[in-house]
């Protein structure tokens, strides 16, 4: 059972004394006059305020408004001596539950306490919930820098307003997906569905039926029963739509029409379909430099950029680092059952001063490669590839293979190091582009994103 607060100010004793008497179950404190409750709220912030109109000095109407500007989300019942329609017109009007008359009839006061307590319970049940999505979906979000902290302050104020599209930018691998994401559950959509496409990992020519789906028989090879496509998937919800400097030009033109209306077209669909969706677009690319060479739509780009989140590379916030890394630390040791205390301070000095050209998830290889060939409980610069000596690809330090000794390996888990750590590579070198990455490695499209999927995103198919 939830614990409440409540304020009484009335200048009129035995009126705070009836209250306080008739609200046993509440944590109820009485104060005689506004000035005396605007004193007792720098101490503590009650639930439900009960606050007389006719106070002497600071009126009650007054009294709600610098209330109200400490404390925006406060619920106010007002008393009042008698129905004066204009003041308590006034007083609704600035956000105010409710109001009752004096004489006061407790039965009835009590039953608009207990409405209102009843919305503040809901109320609060909402933001535990919307909380408990949050932390369960974002486990990696570490943000001690005052870059992140301000890009995630940011986050939380847009993500209010669940009709604005949003444009992350940033370096790849710095984790706009968690951004996304982050968008997602601190809005009033979070019990919606989070749909993400990879707009450079599909066909140019698979990308509208994806986004937009289609009917039945719209093309050969179409689903007798058509298809839904992520758009309508995403109803109630959002969209995430990363890569998006990959969008090819028709789907661009589709996608402004939908942010404009909210209506689109299924391939060979004649009638306009509805949905209600956030749209969050992410990009490494230089959006601005494409508009420029035409290779991006400008009012697209103005449509999708009514917000945006830039997120600073690791190489900008070196303070994350190590509480990065502590937590990947943590994440690795109890994946691969090794017990880990930390890193030697060689470690921790190198990993600060390391230039990153894949960030997080650089960081995130370096740190798993170390668990896997350290036995603990420090994790050390040479475990991790840091040392001087160790074999580097170039430009940056590369993956140390262990030497089988007398206690053996786990020869899977190495093989399936180094192929994590190749696709990370190539993932790099593509700028985050599958299709190109697939390519530096050999491996059809969907094979590499299989591998990705089970290998660098954790998610098993």
């Amino acid at each position: 059972m939830l614990d409440y607060s409540i304020f009484v100010v009335d200048d009129e004793e035995f009126i705070r004394d009836a209250v306080v008497m008739n609200l046993p179950g509440y944590r109820v404190r009485a104060l005689a006059s506004a000035e005396e409750a605007l004193e007792a709220l720098k101490k503590e912030t009650p639930d439900l305020i009960l606050l007389d109109i006719g106070l002497p000095g600071m009126d009650g109407v007054e009294a709600l408004g610098r209330i109200k500007a400490l404390h925006p989300q406060m619920l106010f019942i007002m008393i009042t001596a008698y129905e004066d329609v204009n003041t308590v017109v006034s007083a609704m009007r600035q956000g105010v539950y409710d109001y009752v008359v004096k004489p006061l009839h407790m039965d009835s006061l009590k039953a608009t306490i207990d409405n209102a307590l009843e919305s503040i319970r809901l109320r609060k049940e909402v933001k535990a919930l919307q909380e408990r999505c949050l932390t369960e979906n974002l486990p990696c979000m570490v943000a001690e820098s005052h870059q992140i902290q301000g890009v995630m302050e940011l986050v939380r104020r847009v993500a209010q307003s669940p009709d604005a599209p949003v444009l992350i930018l940033g370096e790849t691998g710095t984790g706009k997906e968690l951004i996304a994401a982050a968008v997602h559950y601190q809005s009033p959509l979070y019990r919606g569905p989070l749909v993400a496409l990879n707009c450079a990992a599909l066909p140019k020519d698979l990308i509208e039926s994806e986004l937009f789906g289609y009917e039945p028989g719209a093309f050969s090879g179409a689903k007798a029963g058509g298809k839904k496509g992520l758009v309508e998937q995403a109803s109630g919800g959002t969209l995430f739509l990363d890569e998006v400097g990959d969008l090819p030009a028709e789907a661009q033109a589709k996608l402004l029409r939908f942010l404009d209306s909210g209506q689109y077209y299924k391939i060979g669909g004649t009638r306009p379909s509805q949905a209600q969706v956030r749209v969050v677009a992410a990009t490494n690319q230089d959006l601005e430099r494409l508009v420029d060479e035409g290779r991006f739509r400008r009012d697209l780009y103005f449509r999708l950029g009514v917000i945006k989140v830039e997120v600073p590379s690791l190489n900008r916030r070196p303070e994350d680092v190590l509480p990065i890394a502590r937590h990947f630390l943590g994440e690795m040791a109890g994946k691969y059952g090794k017990q880990f205390t930390g890193f030697t301070p060689e470690a921790e000095g190198l990993m600060t001063s390391r230039r990153y050209q894949g960030n997080v998830r650089e960081l995130k290889g370096l740190v798993e490669r170390g668990v896997l060939v350290g036995a603990g409980p420090l994790l050390g610069a040479e475990e991790m590839g840091l040392g001087q000596g160790s074999p580097d690809r170039p430009g940056q330090a590369g993956t140390p293979l262990p030497r089988l000794g007398p206690e053996g390996l786990d020869l899977g888990q190495t093989l399936e190091q180094v192929e994590r750590d190749y696709l990370g590579q190539a993932l790099d070198l593509a700028g985050g582009n599958e299709t190109k990455a697939a390519q530096l490695v050999g491996m059809n499209y969907h094979t590499f994103r299989y591998r990705k999927k089970k290998l660098l995103d954790g998610e098993e198919e």
